[in-house]
C-alpha cells in the first residue's frame, strides 16, 4: 500500500512524509523507470558475515545520489563517492570482495553498515531542514538495530549535525570538523568531509585524508 512504512527504521517504498521529495521521486519514476527511485535502505553485512548483530561501525552519509544510490538502490553505489568509500572500507577491513558499482558485485560488508541521514534523493543533492528533521526518526531507530555498535562515521556537516541531534547532543558541544572524534551518547562519532566528487576535485578531501579517518576508526573498533 502506498505510503506504508515498512518498519520503524526503514521507510516504505512510497513514503509520503516529504512532499518535495515525493514529487521529485515520482518525476524520476516516469523519466527513469529502471531506477530504484525509492528510499534507499540501510546496507549491512549478510548473514554469513554476522548480519546486524556484528555491526560495530555505521557510516552515515547525506542522501542518495540521483544516478548513484537512487539508481541502484544501495548506498553510495554507482557514483564516485562510492568508489572512494568502498575502496577505503576494503583497505581497512570493513568490506571484502570487489566493488563493481552495482548491487550484484561481490562486495560484502564486514562489521559495518551504511545508511543516509535522508533516505530519498533530493533535488540538486540538497535536502532542506524540514526533510532532514522528518527523516531523523529512521536514523534513530537504525542505531537501535546494532547491539555492538561502537563508532559512527558522519560524512559531511549535515550528516554530522543530524546524527548529533539524533543522539540528543548540542551542536555547540560537538562542532563539525574533518577527522575529529566526539563522544556522543556512548558512541565514538568521527566526522569527515563527504567523499563527493566535488570535495575530491577541489582538493578539500584527498584520499590520504579519507584514509586517515578510517585508520582512526579501525583503531577504535579493534
Amino acid at each position: 500500500m502506498a505510503g506504508v512504512i515498512n518498519s520503524s527504521s526503514e521507510p516504505g517504498r512510497d513514503c509520503p512524509l516529504c512532499p518535495r521529495l515525493v514529487d521529485f521521486r515520482e518525476f524520476h519514476r516516469e523519466k527513469s523507470p529502471d531506477y530504484h527511485n525509492a528510499p534507499v535502505p540501510t546496507w549491512m553485512p549478510d548473514e554469513a558475515h554476522g548480519g546486524e548483530a556484528n555491526v560495530k561501525m555505521l557510516v552515515v552519509g547525506l542522501a542518495p545520489g540521483l544516478k548513484g544510490a537512487n539508481r541502484t538502490g544501495r548506498p553510495f553505489t554507482g557514483d564516485w563517492a562510492g568508489d572512494l568509500l568502498y575502496d577505503t572500507l576494503v583497505k581497512f577491513g570493513f568490506a571484502e570482495g570487489r566493488y563493481g558499482a552495482d548491487p550484484s558485485d561481490s562486495l560484502k560488508l564486514v562489521d559495518c553498515a551504511i545508511t543516509n541521514a535522508v533516505r530519498c534523493v533530493p533535488p540538486q543533492n540538497k535536502p532542506v531542514g524540514q526533510e532532514i528533521n522528518t527523516c531523523r526518526p529512521f536514523l534513530i531507530e537504525t542505531l537501535k538495530r546494532f547491539p555492538q555498535l561502537q563508532v559512527l562515521v558522519t560524512l559531511g556537516k549535515i550528516s554530522h549535525d543530524s546524527t548529533a541531534r539524533a543522539l540528543l547532543t548540542r551542536l555547540s558541544q560537538v562542532p563539525f570538523a574533518h577527522n575529529v572524534e566526539h563522544q556522543m551518547a556512548g558512541y565514538h562519532v568521527v566526522s569527515s568531509y563527504h567523499c563527493s566528487r566535488y570535495n575530491t576535485n577541489t582538493g578539500r578531501l584527498t584520499e590520504p585524508m579519507f584514509h586517515d579517518v578510517f585508520r582512526r576508526v579501525r583503531s577504535l573498533t579493534g
